[in-house]
């Protein structure tokens, strides 16, 4: 399997220029705890959560409506291809603490690969395992 069958595709960005106010509100909206920051092209420049604005913004008391989406991203973080192997990509996420990594094609950026992705897979690939064993069980005791 790929990164590209698991990943979420839809992408929730923001401008560089965006306040913490327009960036924690497009969080909200969308429901998502993270935002890929971008250029006035669309290519990815770093990765905004709600967890860096409440660290560095909310608890040093600094004003969400001054302070921009380029002030509070993080800019070291690995692209994923989409062609990657998800086996790779899982043991990657891991030696780097990442909740998130997002997923880049052509210089853009195609969707994000979180955590709870990688447990949605495994949760399902599980009970499909399970289903099988049950099914072949069944089949046995027919014969």
């Amino acid at each position: 399997m790929k990164v590209r069958d698991i990943m979420t595709a839809r992408v929730v960005a923001v401008p560089l220029t965006a306040t913490v106010t327009e960036v924690a509100c497009k969080m909200r909206q969308e429901r998502v705890g993270s935002v890929l920051v971008v250029d006035d092209a669309g290519a990815l420049v770093g990765i905004a959560t709600d967890r860096q604005i409440t660290h560095t913004v909310v608890a040093d008391g600094e004003d969400p409506n001054e302070v921009t989406a380029r002030e509070v991203m993080f800019t070291e973080f690995v692209p994923l291809d989409p062609e990657m192997d998800l086996l790779q990509a899982v043991r990657l996420q891991r030696e780097l603490g990442m909740r998130r990594l997002p997923v880049i094609e052509d210089g853009k950026p195609i969707g994000i690969v979180s955590v709870s992705d990688f447990a949605s897979f495994t949760k399902e690939l599980i009970d499909c395992v399970l289903v099988e064993g049950e099914v072949r069980v069944l089949r046995r005791g027919r014969r």
